[in-house]
């Protein structure tokens, strides 16, 4: 089993980083990846949608006029836009050389869900998007404070009903029990009195405004403290309590590392991570520096990302279509900027239902066959935007030792793969590449091929 190859695709999404991460060290490596920079420029599929209050109260006095034609189809662009959005993002996890700030923003991104089936407004989810990846490895309190002031979270948790006299609770509760301190850390007083401290937040037109007319300032009891509190005051007292530390480092280690971190491991890095005043860089090189020396390997199931661009990099596929990968993770259930609900996608098991599984199987079996990724046809009809270069055929090409006999060359494979197989594994993977196998033949490429197919098809491939 090769470490490097194992942190590459824990920090990544294939095997591409291993060989950085064995010539620098890994501390080096993570210094390379805190300091890629963050693009600002807006991205040309969002030039057609609204990206101001303004603007987006004359589209909706467009849609109230409209007739219902005209009102389908600028809804479907709106679609299509929210679409080209989950392709660029790939792209960007598939061309980054140090793709850690994107899989720490995915992480985030599954932390302070916002989802564009609430929001609807492509741009706000954009920001959202965008707030993430630049304080993916800053400060857990400033990231919190600039997340819930964002458009896109007081729109997707109805903050914008939220109001004196007339309360909405969402945003205060999940503030506490899904993004902050976990359940069992605060009381519902706690809840109905952030939901004072939170009203008239609305949005604005760069980020979430209080309004004067809908503000509640009558003085609340938050957490003990008493005062006529806004959110980032009441950020402030959150960041107070004991156990702030622990759901996220938890989570963190679940994400990157293990399904079920053992709850004294959890506390051991949230003890640090409050001492280091919730830094979260400090944390992560602690917590990859002192994983990376165990031997962990297996401990956590890859999510439909991980495992569709290890394959897709494993056999050199170039310019991989970001649209069709975006839509069978959604098939996978990891539909990015929609997740189920706002828990986020559970992971772990869920990874691998059979379901999942056979599609992962099915995927597979195409793409050593040098075909794309398969979808529905009715799918293909719908979604014109997904129809570019679907069927068009791909130039496979598996990498390994032409030198090599064929126990050599399953060794390579395993090692590559991450493998620890019994014997049994190896008289399975021996009958494919049997021991008179020759590299000079024809017919090897496809016999190794064949091999590589039955490999990731294994429960065990589907482990990291």
């Amino acid at each position: 089993m090769d470490k490097n190859t194992l942190w590459s695709l824990r920090l990544g999404y294939s095997a591409k980083q291993a060989n950085t991460i064995e010539k620098t060290g890994l501390k080096k490596f993570l210094e390379l990846s805190f300091d890629t920079k963050v693009e600002y420029k807006i991205p040309n599929f969002l030039e057609n949608s609204p990206k101001s209050f303004q603007e987006l109260k004359e589209i909706r006095k467009t849609l109230n006029t409209a007739n219902p034609e005209a009102k389908k189809e600028m809804l479907k662009k709106e679609v299509q836009t929210s679409f080209e959005m989950k392709a660029w993002w790939i792209d960007k996890m598939v061309e980054d050389e140090f793709p850690l700030r994107e899989k720490m923003t995915c992480f985030w991104h599954n932390h302070y869900v916002s989802t564009f089936q609430k929001v609807k407004v492509n741009y706000w989810v954009f920001q959202h998007n965008q707030i993430l990846r630049e304080n993916a490895f800053g400060n857990f309190k400033s990231l919190t404070k600039k997340i819930i002031q964002s458009n896109a979270m007081v729109r997707y948790l109805d903050n914008v009903d939220n109001r004196k006299d007339k309360l909405n609770e969402n945003l205060s509760r999940e503030l506490l029990e899904l993004f902050t301190l976990g359940i069992g850390n605060y009381t519902e007083d706690d809840i109905k009195n952030g939901a004072k401290g939170l009203a008239g937040l609305g949005v604005g037109e760069e980020n979430a405004v209080y309004r004067k007319i809908f503000e509640d300032n009558n003085s609340f009891v938050y957490f003990g403290k008493k005062g006529n509190f806004k959110i980032d005051e009441m950020i402030d007292i959150i960041f107070e309590q004991p156990n702030i530390a622990y759901l996220i480092t938890r989570k963190i280690l679940k994400w990157f590392i293990y399904d079920n971190p053992k709850e004294e491991l959890v506390h051991y890095y949230g003890d640090y991570f409050k001492k280091m005043k919730f830094e979260i860089q400090p944390l992560l090189i602690k917590i990859f520096t002192e994983e990376f020396a165990k031997n962990n390997v297996g401990s956590k199931i890859k999510n439909p990302l991980e495992y569709s661009l290890q394959l897709m990099d494993e056999l050199n596929v170039t310019n991989p279509n970001a649209k069709l990968i975006a839509f069978f993770i959604k098939e996978q259930g990891m539909d990015l900027f929609n997740q189920p609900n706002v828990k986020g996608w559970d992971g772990g098991n869920s990874w691998l239902t059979s379901q999942v599984f056979l599609q992962r199987n099915n995927v597979a079996d195409l793409l050593c066959n040098g075909k794309n990724i398969a979808r529905v046809q009715k799918e293909m009809n719908k979604n014109s935007i997904m129809r570019q270069n679907s069927n068009r055929m791909l130039n496979v090409k598996l990498n390994w030792d032409k030198k090599g006999n064929n126990k050599e060359i399953i060794a390579e494979l395993k090692n590559r793969l991450l493998f620890q197989t019994d014997e049994s594994d190896q008289l399975d993977f021996e009958q494919i590449l049997k021991y008179d196998f020759d590299s000079k033949t024809e017919g090897s490429e496809n016999a190794v091929l064949r091999l590589f197919n039955f490999m990731v098809k294994t429960p065990e491939f589907q482990l990291i």
